[in-house]
């Protein structure tokens, strides 16, 4: 015994000698990915690859049961992980053995696995929990919004919190599987393509199911319950399109939304032909009740609508910005959040070039409309939107001046250099994610130019840049300007809670 502890003593001496390390110990995975706006959200120590949710929900109650299943990677040997969730669990399991989990925070699960988890090792996280969403309060508010006939999971940038276990970052994108069973007659909507018809189940049940093939973020993902009429259809190049629309909508709402969202394959086939090849394999979009929610949101494959977009009759605006989202912060999304002008500026930008390709005004008229007419006082330049801030996230700056930077540059670098700016962005970046410091060095590298002054100036400087050529032109209001402005009023919203 004393000869071979002699021997363990020489061995770990010469490795020493040689530097050879010893093997760190496994380490807690951190509490957050590491964004600068919201420090606490998703977790680090893994990469997710897939989410199974298999849900019940009983909208009379507004009780969810699930079992969600997650796919996982660690990128760090693994003590115990986070996961971000805030219904009741009654279990976990982490590769086929129960594992121990606390509460941290108003959001955080800490789950500490019977084994470790080594560095590269595959995960696989079986949560179950129940409870009732919209009881649920984290960061201040409850996300979940509970309707006359059921439900919806819709925000940004939190939603998954209230109806499954996630690494809730869009950095951190997956696959999802969604099934959901509700009472036979009630309709559970989500994104991507159906992999099989609903199914009746026994007690008067019926179970949907929906599956996504293409990386997607977390607050991408979406429920939506409820009595809808739900339209199919195929688009020229074979995709498949699901519209669906509250049976609650008034006659003339619902004439003016679907007036709007049938549209949707004509839009993104056109959107196709500026921003690069649709990236999704399916495409559609949701009406939702009235007196439910407000805003409009670019949930991967599927936007949903609140029914005050149509309250004066059609609007393909509102339609086109949703869906030039699924290139721009669904494919291509945001790294940090305060790089959300990515998403919106581009939506918003979009919107221009559809108001231009049907004679209702040009981007150089909206952008002379919009620079004439902001006072230097107002939040679209107080607000720098490369860095807007939390409580000016959805703000003006992020919309309109984003989108005003994408028409300067497309001004200085000539349209076949800007449009091939974007679709080299959205081709690069494809299922991933991106930064300014990333869009900004790829215009540079198209177009040959230093573009520093112009960034500077509109994305970086909270205050109005001066204009020398503006007063040469005539002012009017362009057409297409009355839609724009109503859409980006309802779009914008409020993270101050």
């Amino acid at each position: 015994m004393r000869r071979l502890l002699v021997a363990s003593i020489a061995t770990a001496l010469t490795l020493a000698g040689t530097g050879v390390a010893a093997q760190a110990a496994p380490a807690p995975g951190a509490a957050g990915i590491g964004d600068s706006y919201y420090p606490d959200y998703g977790n680090g120590g893994y990469d997710v690859s897939h989410y199974d949710i298999r849900l019940r929900y009983t909208p009379a109650t507004d009780r969810l049961t699930g079992t969600t299943t997650i796919l996982a990677r660690a990128t760090q040997e693994l003590s115990r992980f986070n996961l971000d969730f805030v219904l009741d669990v009654s279990s976990i399991y982490v590769n086929n053995r129960p594992a121990t989990f606390t509460r941290q925070g108003d959001h955080e699960l800490v789950v500490t696995p019977a084994r470790a988890i080594a560095d590269d090792g595959a995960m696989t996280v079986v949560v179950q929990y129940s409870g009732v969403p919209s009881s649920k309060v984290a960061a201040g508010f409850t996300a979940w919004t509970r309707t006359a006939d059921g439900a919806l999971a819709l925000g940004e940038p939190e939603i998954a919190w209230w109806w499954y276990p996630s690494n809730d970052h869009p950095a951190d994108k997956a696959t999802f599987d969604v099934s959901v069973s509700v009472p036979t007659g009630v309709e559970a909507i989500s994104n991507g393509a159906m992999p099989r018809p609903p199914v009746q189940e026994t007690l008067g049940y019926t179970r949907w199911s929906w599956r996504s093939l293409k990386p997607q973020a977390t607050y991408l993902t979406f429920l939506t319950v409820g009595q809808y009429d739900i339209t199919t259809d195929t688009t020229a190049d074979g995709q498949l399109v699901y519209n669906a629309y509250s049976q609650l909508l008034s006659p003339d709402f619902r004439d003016a939304a679907q007036a709007s969202v049938e549209r949707t394959a004509e839009i993104t086939d056109w959107e196709s032909t500026v921003f690069g090849p649709f990236p999704f394999e399916a495409r559609g979009g949701v009406v939702v009740p009235p007196g439910t929610i407000g805003f409009a949101l670019e949930t991967q494959t599927r936007p949903n609508y609140s029914s005050n977009f149509f309250r004066r009759g059609s609007n393909t605006s509102v339609v086109v910005h949703e869906n030039a989202h699924q290139w721009f912060g669904d494919s291509v999304s945001v790294a940090e959040w305060k790089h959300i002008w990515l998403n919106e500026g581009f939506a918003s930008y979009a919107e221009w070039l559809w108001s231009e390709k049907n004679d209702e005004g040009t981007a150089q008229e909206i952008f002379d409309y919009l620079y004439a007419t902001s006072p230097d006082d107002a939040p679209i330049w107080t607000t720098a939107p490369a860095d807007p801030g939390v409580p000016a996230l959805f703000g003006d700056a992020v919309y309109d001046r984003g989108a005003m930077t994408l028409h300067q540059l497309r001004l200085a670098v000539g349209d076949d250099d800007f449009f091939t700016i974007l679709r080299t962005w959205t081709a690069d970046h494809r299922y991933g994610n991106g930064t300014t410091e990333e869009f900004t060095a790829l215009a540079e590298k198209i177009s040959g130019q230093d573009l520093d002054a112009l960034f500077q100036a509109w994305l970086y400087t909270p205050s109005k840049p001066a204009m020398t050529n503006l007063t040469k032109r005539a002012v009017k209001t362009p057409k297409s300007w009355a839609g724009i402005s109503q859409t980006h009023d309802l779009l914008h919203i409020d993270t101050s809670r």
